[in-house]
Order: C-alpha cells, then structure tokens, then sequence
C-alpha cells in the first residue's frame, strides 16, 4: 500500500489538539490538510479512506524545532556540508539559508525518527549578521517545496563567537561594543536605503541601486521578519533588546541561557525566548551557567517559551528529551510541550498552519505509543502533509 494516501482516518486515540482541546476520538485528513476531528465522526459517507486504530496511542501535533542548524550544517562532514557560516565578513545579511540547505543531510531523516515534522533552519553566529533562515517541512527531496516561510528572520549573534571569528582576523568586531556597533549601523544604513526607496517613487532619480543585504535589513526594519539574536550572557540578552528597543524591530531571544537571571525582566519586554541547546556540555565561558530550569523559570515569569536543539549541537530527533529534562527541572508538563509545538509555531510566524491540531491545518502529526517525555516511548507514525514519512507502518494497524 502506498503512503501516500487522499483520505486518513486516525481512530480511537486520545487526541492533544494544543488548543486546551483533549479527548479519545478520530481524526479525518483529507490530502495535505485536517479536515475534522472530534470524540465521534461519521466517516461512512466517505470512500476510499484508509483508517490507523490509534488505541492506546496519544496523537499529537509534530514537533518543531525552532532553531537549529539541519540541512545547512551536515554533521557526518567537516567543511563540505559546514555552510551556516560565511566567514569572511562580519556583516552578511544577504545570506539566505535556502541555498545552503541539502535536503538529503541524514539530520532530517533523524528529526521524523524523533517525532520532529518542521524546523527553523538558518545560519550560524559566527557574524553580527549572519543571513536570513527558513521555517520548513522535514519530509521532502526539494528544498522549496518542504519550505513553509522563507525568510523567517535574520541571525544576529552577540558575546563571544564574532569577537572569536573576527578578533583572530585583527578585524572589527573584537569587542562586544563593536558587535553593538555594527549592527547598529547596518540598521542605521537600512533605514537611509528604506527613505530613499521611498523617495525613488515619486521621483526616480533619487531610487538607490539595488543592494540585497539593505533589502533584507529593511524587512527587519518593516517588522516584516525578526531580528534572531544568539546571546547567552545576561548583558548580551539586553544589549539585544536594548537595539531592538531603540530601533523598534521585533526580536526573538535564542538560547537565552542566563535568561533566568533576569526573567522578569525579559517577561516586561515580551519578546519570547528559544532556550537551549541544554543537553550539552558547558564547552565555552559564557554557558557556565546553563542548566535545564531555565525553561520553566521563563515561562513561570511570562515569557514565551519554546525549547530547541541547535542541531548538531544537540541530536535533533532528542528534542522530546530535552522538554522532559526541562520537566525534571521545574517545568510543567503542559508547558514543556507547548514549547515543542504551538509555542514556536507561533515565535515562527507559522501558527496558522502547523503547531497545533486544527480543522484547515496542514496534516502535520504523530501517534506516539505513550507520552513523548517517557523515555520508552516511541513514534509510531509520524505524518508530515497527510503522508506517513516514518516509520514503517505496523501490522494489521491500517486498513483500507
């Protein structure tokens, strides 16, 4: 039988929707997209459905991932697959992830092992700017057709990767003041292109030449995409938002590590937080602090929340482990997995589509032989747009 199939019912499972939504019940897709769902659904009228009896079985929305580096950092290689970090000068904005990603890295492949059906995928903080991520499907051969938004920020990196990067090259940035500052005057130079395309549409002689980098920093400044900060340290956490503050563009938080030192200060300003990786080793000064109730703390105080991997630091299909670590630490259950599913759905900009099991959702789920954050359990189908993508499918479980 194909795994493709037009019509899938899901019956007899105990649905999580991520919505406040639980019960035991059935859930109809229909091509690529969830149709219904509820305790009882009269599926007679329809032909040719094929039917998973999820008895015993908890259905929940895929996973998503909402930083990590799958697809553009292939781990099994050195430098052929290493393409997250353009080296050679600190102010990139006009990288785009979508052309450094090989669909065909074994690391998407072990995402759908661990229940993981989307991912923010980007560069890495080697740069002030480092170029533009993407939001995409973990089941695919083209990189276009998995994407779901592109681009869905820009890296920004803060402490002390770029001083590392460019102090050993005896160029600028070698503090942490010029990291402030060259990024501040990227967004100074954005705003400049930004009033002369303005001024180019009443009066041509005044349109600047096209320059790439600008127009991405101009979709920042639009708060059309969000600035994606890397910062650890407390004191690199608020001279991040003290720029977006200053330059009123939205910001998202990434790793965020001494983020419970000062929670309830980051829960006034409101820009959520991608913790982690937290299953890893302390392997530089400013993680000497990182401990897995960083999570929970933020959350209590208010912030939004989502857990990540930054694959491969941290094996990507792991991520359920990591929310249960988070758990043993302080967090609440409930929390831990909004911070794996509508949490970053909603950070990514993507919550329309994916995150939560929804009638007019892409069919993006998993039927899990028991509660992800036991360590036993196990995906037994993971369905990425109403395709099961792994594992194999069980005996005598589908019937036609």
């Amino acid at each position: 039988m194909s795994k493709t199939m037009k019509k899938l019912l899901i019956k007899n499972g105990q649905i999580k929707t991520m919505t406040g939504r639980e019960f035991t019940g059935s859930l109809l897709i229909e091509g690529t997209k969830i149709t219904a769902l509820g305790e009882t659904l009269d599926v007679h009228s329809l032909s040719d459905v094929v039917v998973i009896d999820a008895m015993g079985c908890l259905v929940l929305p895929g996973f998503i991932d909402a930083h990590c580096h799958v697809g553009i950092g292939e781990e099994i290689y050195r430098w052929e697959g290493e393409d997250f970090n353009e080296m050679t000068d600190p102010v990139t904005p006009d990288m785009r992830a979508i052309d450094g990603i090989n669909p065909e890295d074994e690391g998407f492949r072990d995402a759908r092992l661990g229940g993981i059906t989307a991912v923010f995928t980007g560069p890495g903080s080697a740069n002030v700017i480092g170029g533009t991520g993407v939001v995409m499907k973990t089941a695919g051969k083209i990189v276009d057709k998995m994407i779901v938004r592109d681009p869905a920020g820009l890296k920004i990196a803060f402490g002390e990767n770029p001083k590392m990067v460019y102090g050993e090259q005896k160029k600028m940035p070698m503090t942490r003041m010029g990291t402030a500052a060259l990024l501040r005057q990227a967004l100074v130079d954005a705003q400049t292109y930004k009033d002369k395309l303005e001024q180019g549409q009443t009066d041509s002689d005044k349109l600047p030449e096209r320059d790439l980098g600008l127009e991405i920093l101009v979709k920042v400044i639009n708060r059309e995409i969000p600035l994606r900060a890397h910062a650890h340290r407390a004191d690199d956490i608020m001279t991040a938002i003290r720029i977006a503050q200053e330059f009123k563009v939205d910001l998202v938080l990434e790793h965020c590590t001494e983020g419970h030192k000062i929670a309830k200060d980051l829960a006034e300003f409101g820009y959520p937080a991608v913790v982690g990786p937290l299953l890893t080793n302390r392997a530089k000064v400013e993680l000497k602090d990182k401990s897995f109730k960083t999570p929970g703390v933020l959350a209590k105080a208010g912030v939004k929340v989502a857990i990540m991997t930054d694959h491969s630091v941290t094996p990507i299909e792991q991520l359920p482990l990591c929310a249960a670590l988070a758990c043993k630490a302080g967090m609440e259950i409930e929390e831990a997995l909004r911070a794996i599913t509508i949490n970053p759905a909603e950070i990514l900009g993507v919550s329309d589509r994916i995150g939560s099991l929804e009638v007019g959702k892409d069919a993006d789920l998993v039927i899990w032989s028991d509660h992800p954050f036991i360590i036993t359990s196990r995906p037994l189908y993971v369905i990425i747009n109403g395709e099961i993508v792994s594992p194999e499918p069980r005996e005598n479980d589908i019937s036609e």
